[in-house]
């Protein structure tokens, strides 16, 4: 049987993160959406996402194929109910579809909808979290850290905790092999589990509050503080002082400054002192700009920061409002705040917008990725100039426009 995660219409409520990946791939916790389905059902998993990413994250269906709502958090009690279902049978929470089995080979991203409807349908009765807004990446990560802590340490035997280190609640604190935690840190895991990926560092004299988790080969820098509910994503590094947020894999914050409240998409990198306020002077609900249906909708929450797409970076000393969204591959400089909504491929400030070329995006974007022995495969290029090409009347808009 093939397991195949797809993307619905959620997906458009999850920008600027799903423009450069299926559902499955939103870290939220320690482990993507696909990494959480995978460990609950053993066994790997293929996309169903928007055509212009199909290439890097293949479809793989066959004779006999179940697939799963990507923007569902697996558990195993709902994967053991997914396993149940027989061909023809689809499972749905509400008006919510949770997952389906069918033997037909050419379901596609746009016709998904249609042909669920001739599906015999089980009824799932146990309580589900699903990402249904962008938002919901942060807002979720508390009981995600604490959920997937339990998947993954279950049975399993921590690394001792080295000495020098001050630790409170040490019973919900794993270490895994090969992480390194220096002398002069405390943490308290009282207040939520905390998790230290491979090969990962905290380096001397760092305040962690949990839950937090720091995946593989991820690094907290010196003097850092860090309150729960926040994740290091692999390859990450972070300093200064982060309460809430997740950094999805190899991006930084390298320095002082304050980021709450907040995701932080892939090869992505805050200059030094960039602070990002999380709190509206007036303790009002927070509204952010859907760049999907383009207008700005309302959060439900009085916390909200910023939320920015892979490959963009900021220079030393920026400032971003409340409830920022920056697209990908940006470069943002300059003093004052620049817009609440920052469309993909812009280049400034608060003095304006303009293009930031292709090319030269780029250029960039194999530069920091080559720190990292890593490259853009010619797939991924393509995928960066489909964003490109279908963003430039949003660049257009917004360029040199001051939003109210």
């Amino acid at each position: 049987m093939n397991c195949i995660l797809f993307d619905d219409s959620t997906r458009n409520r999850l920008l600027p993160f799903t423009h450069t990946r299926p559902v499955a791939d939103i870290r939220c916790g320690i482990l993507t959406m696909r990494e959480r389905w995978e460990l609950c059902l053993q066994q790997p998993t293929s996309s169903l996402t928007i055509n212009y990413l199909q290439k890097v994250f293949p479809l793989n269906a066959g004779a006999d194929n179940t697939y799963i709502n990507a923007a569902v958090f697996a558990t195993p009690q709902l994967a053991a109910a997914i396993a149940q279902l027989g061909t023809g049978q689809a499972l749905i929470k509400g008006a919510q579809l949770l997952a389906f089995r069918t033997n037909d080979e050419l379901i596609n991203f746009e016709n998904l909808s249609s042909v669920i409807t001739a599906y015999s349908q089980q009824h799932y009765s146990h309580e589900i979290y699903s990402l249904n807004h962008v938002w919901n990446i942060f807002s979720y990560n508390d009981d995600a850290i604490k959920n997937d802590y339990t998947l993954l340490t279950k049975g399993r035997t921590s690394q001792p905790i080295p000495n020098g280190v001050m630790v409170q609640g040490a019973d919900k604190l794993f270490i895994e092999d090969g992480a390194v935690i220096n002398a002069g840190c405390i943490i308290n895991a009282e207040t939520g589990p905390i998790y230290i990926g491979k090969d990962a560092e905290i380096m001397e004299g760092c305040l962690i509050r949990g839950p937090f988790a720091m995946c593989s080969h991820s690094v907290l820098k010196m003097g850092a503080k860090i309150y729960g509910a926040t994740t290091l994503g692999p390859g990450c590094k972070a300093g200064g002082e982060i309460s809430n947020a997740v950094f999805f894999a190899n991006s930084n914050k390298g320095h002082d400054g304050f980021l709450g409240n907040a995701v932080i998409g892939e090869w992505c990198n805050l200059g030094a002192d960039t602070n990002c306020s999380n709190l509206k002077n007036n303790y009002d609900e927070v509204k952010i700009w859907d760049e999907y249906i383009n207008k700005s909708v309302r959060t439900g929450l009085t916390f909200c920061g910023l939320l920015m797409g892979d490959h963009s970076k900021c220079s030393i000393n920026t400032m971003f409002n409340t409830g920022t969204i920056v697209g990908v591959s940006c470069n943002i400089f300059g003093s004052g705040f620049p817009e609440k909504f920052i469309p993909s491929f812009c280049w400034g400030g608060s003095d304006g917008l303009t293009t930031y070329k292709l090319d030269r995006a780029m250029d960039t974007a194999g530069r920091m990725m080559a720190r990292r022995d890593k490259t853009l495969s010619a797939e991924e290029k393509e995928i960066y100039r489909h964003i490109f090409d279908n963003t430039e009347t949003q660049r257009r808009i917004f360029a040199d426009h001051k939003m109210n």
